[in-house]
């Protein structure tokens, strides 16, 4: 791995949170992902699911977690499952983790090689009453593939059919919304790998230059700071490419008196930074592109304090609205009769303001967390207004990450990247 190693007392006490909120006498199982074909021989580069990586450290493909923390036996309440390797496999695909190196990873003392997981379940599933299977459950998730943990819990569910089943996404959606400052630190590490990459691109970007060559100066900056990927798939759009929220083609030059909407994130240690700026590609902003920013960033500030601990999401986000709605007001790009005649379920802000302002950051950019729940502190939020206006060919949106606090304003993670437009400027133009 690139990344620094993780002391495993974070692994631990994942690991006795998540079981202090099983039903007793039961059993929960976690796998890692598949490593996904392209064609022929070659693969996507192996990404761990998060959920096994937050509960054990281990990071390589064809592992199995079991926790069953009322097993009659002591070294089967937690039980690590490796691929098997030997001298043949290091030479072909490297070292992977021997039973010593996964206690030191994780803390996990029984460690088993694979082959033996269906003899260890038998043993173990005559001594519970329940399963606990790992379905994904976020808000956004659209999964069209059958993942190694689909199958698993198919062939756990027809093999065991009198055992109860529970889930285990509730619970780990609470745990893995509220951060340990071990997580936190490493996010800040991700959040500063980042702005490695954005200072680099300030002094980089001049008109004329490609979407694509801004992105190799992120990547470059992230790969020398121990970050092996961006987070999400980076979106760097000059123009009008900034009113299409998604835009990942990153394949337009970027022309003289336009602004450049970069959303880009690096990652680190499998923890996300998610930062969103707007540039000019000139080195200066025009009066109207800077009112239009400035605007942005009082809404983003604003926004920020409202991130305090007891907030409902939905309530937070009518908020930001009404102070969208005084800003767009003041910028001349709605009035009063828009108002008046706006329909409640789309305000008359979401023609120029038309995604949400925050969410959950973490193992994943788009993180686990109950939206219907009160925000707690330690938990990571984005904070991303934006205002698009097609027919100026201007997309200007803001973003950082802030962690809410216990009695006092968040604190912000990106603190230190340059965000004020006079700082913009004078950093573009050194």
């Amino acid at each position: 791995m690139k990344y620094f190693p993780i002391n495993k007392s974070l692994f631990v006490k994942n690991r006795e949170k998540f079981t202090a909120q099983m039903k007793p006498n039961a059993i929960a199982v976690f796998n890692s992902n598949d490593i996904y074909p392209i064609s022929a021989d070659s693969t996507m580069p192996f990404e761990q699911h998060r959920d096994i990586f937050y509960l054990s450290g281990v990071d390589q493909e064809e592992s199995v977690l079991v926790l069953f923390p009322n097993a009659p036996h002591e070294k089967h309440r937690e039980i690590l499952f490796l691929k098997e390797t030997n001298d043949l496999i290091a030479v072909w695909e490297g070292q992977k983790l021997t039973k010593e190196a996964a206690l030191k990873t994780t803390g996990i003392k029984t460690v088993y090689w694979l082959q033996d997981l269906e003899k260890i379940l038998f043993e173990i599933m005559a001594q519970c009453d329940t399963i606990y299977i790992n379905t994904n459950e976020h808000y956004r998730a659209n999964t069209k593939t059958q993942t190694r943990e689909d199958r698993f819990t198919k062939w756990l569910k027809e093999k065991y059919p009198a055992h109860n089943v529970a889930k285990s996404n509730p619970i780990l959606q609470r745990l893995r919304s509220v951060k340990e400052q071990v997580e936190l630190d490493l996010i800040q590490k991700a959040c500063d790998i980042t702005e490695k990459g954005f200072r680099r691109v300030l002094s980089f970007v001049k008109p004329d230059v490609w979407e694509f060559e801004i992105e190799a100066e992120f990547i470059h900056e992230f790969l020398c700071n121990r970050s092996k990927k961006f987070a999400y798939t980076p979106i760097i759009a000059s123009g009008n490419n900034a009113n299409v929220l998604h835009y990942i083609d990153n394949n337009n030059q970027c022309k003289a008196g336009d602004l450049i909407l970069m959303d880009v994130g690096a990652e680190y240690a499998n923890y996300a930074s998610d930062m969103s700026r707007t540039i000019p590609v000139s080195g200066r902003f025009t009066k109207r592109q800077r009112s239009i920013y400035d605007a942005v960033n009082r809404v983003k500030k604003e926004a920020t304090k409202l991130l305090v601990p007891g907030t409902i999401w939905a309530d937070y986000h009518k908020e930001v609205g009404t102070l969208m709605t005084s800003e767009l007001l003041k910028l001349g790009l709605i009035d009063k009769a828009d108002l008046q005649n706006e329909n409640p379920d789309w305000p008359a802000y979401k023609k120029y303001f038309m995604h949400g302002t925050s969410h959950h950051l973490g193992l994943d950019t788009h993180d686990y967390g109950i939206l219907t729940e009160p925000m707690q502190a330690n938990m990571v939020f984005t904070v991303e207004p934006g205002i698009y206006i097609p027919a100026e060919g201007i997309g200007i949106r803001l973003e950082d990450d802030v962690v809410i606090q216990h009695n006092s304003a968040p604190i912000n993670l990106m603190k230190t990247i340059p965000i004020e437009a006079e700082e913009i400027e004078d950093l573009m133009n050194i």
